[in-house]
């Protein structure tokens, strides 16, 4: 039986259906023409069109060459490196404690994961082990950027696709805690709170107060975003089966965070990799099931959620801790202030700890924390002097962009927005 009779409702055709062209259909000369024309005009149908860089749905300086067959996407090609600074390479001219402040200008949504990271692999080379209670309030830190930069995630998604009081909505809470880095460190947006060896700074007395307020706070706050948006059809029509991500295709394209869990694969850096206290608390890693564009919605608002649980374990568990929060017995750690202005010794070191750094011993190190786009990591190598020998960096949303060509082909010209804005891109870390 014919392919077309396997079809229902289709009959095969029972006579010539051919058309005619006007030539013989044995003349291959004929024929040839006839081709050449079918495909000029299918060409002449194709057109270039560059998204970008300066567009308000591409979240910074992002071009994207698309080639479109109508409204259909045809071909995807993200030109990045608008925003290059050459981080990486000013990461290898600066002192180990130097680097830190750097690391605010890759993902600035979430400062503070950037900082941890960089910190942990300079704590591996150096076999430095911050105090638990620093390890704490750590993890607290970096979970409050993680909400942070879903927040600016979220509201600026909502606010590309048609949402607009989405972006109100997320940025109100996002204030929040922004307040809470502010009175820790100073610093709302570029915190560089994290330090080698712990906190040399004390914990606020009305932090922890602050915090718990905003873990009561945001769960109610949460639920009006959940309202708005989870069963709204507009929202489900705009991101329902749209950028589709296949098992297969997520781990072939080295995918972490959202954009792999959103496809089903269960791969989370605080349950494969435990750092700081994660393996002490209970929270679970949320997946998807079609890996389309509502499905990482799905999971990172869920994220969102187990991020609070994450971060009233660790208030409840640090509560009443007398620990210190700096390893200074270390003398690859930065020397107490109050030891600085009343002994020779501790201002010798100072002094020699500031103005020439201290030299970790030869070999390398990667460290890597879960952060907001996924796996987020920094790789070391000292051959023993003050300065790095190699310093790199693994940002998720360099290599998640690497997809969108995949999830772009066959798409419509309006789905282009929220392909972008599913995978959570920041050009500071795309581009270093």
């Amino acid at each position: 039986m014919s392919a077309t009779t396997d079809r229902p409702g289709m009959l095969a055709p029972t006579t010539d259906t051919t058309p005619d062209f006007g030539v013989d259909s044995t003349d291959s000369v004929g024929s040839l023409s006839i081709s050449n024309e079918v495909a000029l005009s299918a060409s002449e149908r194709q057109m270039t069109l560059n998204m970008g860089p300066q567009h308000p749905s591409t979240h910074g300086v992002l071009r994207v060459v698309l080639k479109l067959d109508g409204e259909v996407i045809t071909d995807c090609d993200p030109v990045i490196g608008y925003l290059h600074r050459g981080t990486e390479k000013l990461g290898e001219a600066h002192r180990y404690s130097q680097i830190v402040p750097w690391t605010d200008r890759t993902d600035y949504v979430a400062a503070p994961m950037n900082n941890l990271v960089c910190v942990m692999a300079i704590e591996k080379l150096v076999d430095v082990t911050a105090p638990e209670l620093a390890q704490y309030w750590r993890v607290i830190m970096s979970e409050l950027a993680r909400i942070a930069s879903h927040l600016v995630w979220l509201g600026t998604h909502a606010l590309d696709i048609g949402a607009l009081s989405m972006s109100l909505y997320c940025f109100r809470e996002r204030e929040l805690i922004l307040d809470i880095f502010e009175t820790f460190c100073g610093a709302r947006l570029t915190t560089n709170m994290m330090e080698i060896g712990g906190f040399s700074r004390p914990i606020p007395e009305n932090l922890p107060g602050m915090v718990r307020d905003f873990c009561r706070i945001f769960p109610e706050r949460q639920a009006e975003y959940a309202a708005l948006l989870s069963a709204n059809p507009i929202w489900m029509a705009r991101t329902k089966g749209v950028g589709v991500i296949t098992p297969e295709a997520a781990i072939s394209y080295s995918l972490t965070g959202a954009c792999l869990r959103g496809s089903g694969i269960n791969y989370d850096v605080r349950k494969a990799m435990p750092y700081l206290v994660y393996d002490r608390l209970d929270f679970e890693v949320p997946l998807g099931q079609h890996g389309d564009t509502y499905d990482r919605y799905l999971v990172r608002m869920e994220e969102m959620r187990q991020t609070i649980k994450i971060i009233e374990q660790c208030l409840d568990q640090c509560e009443g801790m007398d620990t210190p929060l700096m390893a200074y017995e270390s003398p690859y750690v930065i020397p107490p202030h109050k030891g600085t202005m009343t002994t020779a010794e501790d201002m010798q070191r100072h002094f020699i700890w500031t103005i020439k750094g201290f030299n970790p011993p030869i070999g390398e190190a990667y460290a890597a924390v879960e952060g907001p786009k996924g796996e987020l990591g920094v790789y070391i190598v000292s051959d023993g002097g003050p300065l790095p020998y190699r310093f790199r960096l693994r940002h998720p949303d360099f290599v998640n962009l690497s997809v969108l060509p995949h999830m772009a082909q066959g798409a419509m010209l309006a789905d282009i927005v929220a392909l972008i804005g599913t995978i959570d891109i920041v050009l500071g870390s795309v581009d270093r």
